[in-house]
């Protein structure tokens, strides 16, 4: 089949494959979507969860199982090879001479091995996030104010720090800053406090009690959460500062559903916090807004937190059972 001027010979290739063996394949923005080979063969309805696209860039088709199935299982049950996935494979040149006087062809060159990349960054590939970059907004023209404040607590109510969200205006529009206190028992110090989640009373009881409970990227959200009648918690400064220690006061809950902001820090510091999670509770969802970047522009648009939308790679990987290591039997 001859190819078109941006599609490629491992395009057809792949492509035709998979609609031959698994069906019609359907098109999206970045990525056609086919089912998957390897895990929705069955005859089953299942959502298309295998993404295939091409690269002119590099003459290649790029496929991927937004599973988690192996790119390399998934050529096989269509009976092609990784070198299937590029259009021509570089030569390695004239090859030696011996093997030019034995009449050898020379052997093309094998693509370099790519690392795997980590579910995290498959599921912002497919996103399409772009790169962020801070913004430049000129010059600070005024103090920080002080916008609001939010108390850590020990599950008995003591208080071990707060964090202090600032508007900080400048040349061109305003930034937010996040600063830390610690309670000392009788003043606050400028420093941070013991790695614990915000609304722990709360999180405690809800722990105990069997309760569903959400893990947010910051404190407002937590707040939106709990006004829409749910449990909910993060750690202090953002994205990326979750521990096991914060994880930690979640082992034994029931059901936590970890939600990514939509933004790459997002996608990430939620695989963080479901990673620290896993076999420690029940079950783990990992969900985002179905409208804006977090909870607060979900709930702003009028949508309650059963519409949140399941993360790519994230939410199916972590849903899954921890599972046991592979004994390996010794024969005698």
């Amino acid at each position: 089949m001859e190819s078109s001027p941006t599609q490629g010979r491992s395009w057809q290739t792949i492509t035709g494959a998979l609609t031959a063996q698994m069906g019609s394949g359907r098109a999206g923005p970045k990525w056609t979507n086919f089912l998957c080979p390897v895990h929705e063969a069955d005859g089953q309805h299942h959502n298309p969860s295998l993404g295939v696209r091409y690269d002119p860039a590099q003459g290649k088709t790029i496929v991927r199982c937004w599973a988690g199935c192996d790119d390399q299982d998934v050529l096989a049950k269509l009976n092609l090879q990784v070198r299937d996935m590029w259009d021509q494979l570089p030569d390695r040149g004239r090859g030696n001479h011996r093997d030019h006087a034995r009449g050898h062809r020379p052997l093309p060159n094998t693509p370099p091995p790519q690392p795997r990349m980590s579910l995290a960054d498959r599921a912002i590939d497919y996103a399409g996030f772009p790169v962020p970059h801070k913004p430049n907004r000129g010059k600070q023209v005024g103090p920080a104010e002080n916008v609001a404040s939010y108390l850590y607590r020990w599950p008995d109510s003591r208080i071990e720090g707060a964090i202090i969200r600032q508007r900080v205006p400048y040349e061109d529009g305003y930034g937010k800053a996040f600063t830390q206190r610690h309670w000392t028992g009788t003043e606050w110090d400028s420093t941070g406090f013991a790695p614990i989640p915000f609304r722990l009373p709360e999180l405690t009881e809800a722990v105990a009690g069997g309760r569903e409970i959400y893990v947010c990227e910051g404190e407002q959200d937590v707040l939106r959460a709990f006004d829409a009648g749910q449990i909910a918690t993060c750690n202090a400064m953002g994205a990326g500062s979750w521990t096991r220690e914060h994880a930690k006061w979640l082992d034994g809950a029931g059901r936590v559903i970890v939600v990514a902001d939509r933004d790459r820090p997002g996608y990430r510091h939620a695989a963080k916090v479901a990673e620290s999670l896993h076999g420690h509770v029940g079950e783990i969802r990992v969900l985002q807004a179905a409208a804006g970047k977090d909870i607060t522009d979900h709930l702003d648009a009028g949508l309650g937190l059963d519409q949140l939308e399941m993360v790519p790679y994230l939410d199916r990987h972590y849903r899954q059972p921890v599972q046991p290591p592979r004994q390996i039997t010794r024969s005698r």
